[in-house]
């Protein structure tokens, strides 16, 4: 069987050591592959995300599978292609725009961080409910729906401890769960779920603060927050609140670079 050689590297963003963070695998592709087997790769690859990227004129085209399907929008792997393109393909730039499912994103190089502009997810306050409490192992003091369904939990302990109900979760509103509550070293300290998308939980999830960011810059009335993502893994992320807009800032640091080998595209 003829095959294809496709380059793909792994890279752990929202940390500056190797097995912290969120580890995404990107993909640069010359043209697009079709969307049914770059899901098989996604699946193969099993981490919360997989990347593909094409050079477009003067910009990229992005888009990110998980396990269980594509999505509109993911900080993480966003971070991480910007940190690979920026390293092997663009050597010369400190910026690097891609176009979206959720629009213009842009990745700005400065120092060892890379700040990500990226669209804040508007917010309703929903019901606190016994379903949701049953869900989570927690009564969550208040509860939002935006693409995501944000509990805010009375202590930050709680947030470290919860154990959610996986099947639980499926029923709930929401695309992803995130569990948030005011932290002590950091500004806010959150957890995301996403049993939808057949990730247990998203070890460090950009998109997610573009839900639990404009939560806690209004509490907090102040435009700058420090947030970590305490699963197990662990993460940072310094993060700005703009009007309508978040930046997310955060290191990476490359884990592997490999070759797969795929049935070659006619």
């Amino acid at each position: 069987m003829e095959t294809t050689v496709l380059k793909q590297y792994i890279v752990d963003a929202f940390t500056r050591e190797t097995f912290r963070g969120n580890p995404a695998a990107v993909c640069v592709l010359e043209s697009w592959l079709p969307d049914g087997l770059m899901q098989n790769i996604a699946g193969e690859n099993n981490l919360s995300e997989t990347a593909f990227t094409v050079k477009n004129g003067s910009h990229y085209d992005l888009r990110w599978f998980t396990p269980g399907g594509e999505i509109d929008l993911c900080g993480h792997a966003t971070l991480a292609t910007a940190f690979v393109l920026l390293r092997f393909y663009e050597k010369d730039s400190q910026s690097v725009a891609f176009q979206t499912k959720s629009g213009l994103l842009t990745v700005r190089k400065k120092g060892g961080r890379y700040e990500m502009d990226f669209p804040a997810y508007p917010l309703r306050p929903v019901p606190v409910t016994d379903r949701l409490e049953e869900a989570i192992g927690f009564r969550p003091a208040e509860a939002w729906l935006g693409r995501d369904l944000v509990c805010v939990l009375e202590e930050e302990r709680q947030v470290w401890d919860a154990a959610p109900d996986e099947k639980k979760l499926m029923e709930l509103d929401g695309l992803l769960l995130h569990l948030t509550a005011k932290g002590t070293a950091y500004d806010c300290v959150t957890r995301s779920f996403a049993p939808k998308l057949s990730i247990r939980e998203d070890p460090v999830c950009g998109s997610g603060h573009c839900h639990v960011i404009p939560l806690w810059a209004a509490k907090y009335k102040k435009k700058k927050l420090t947030a970590y993502q305490a699963s197990p893994r662990g993460g940072i992320l310094y993060c700005q609140m703009g009007s309508d807009r978040v930046t997310l800032a955060g290191e990476a640091v490359l884990y592997a670079s490999a070759e797969i080998y795929l049935p070659l595209v006619k």
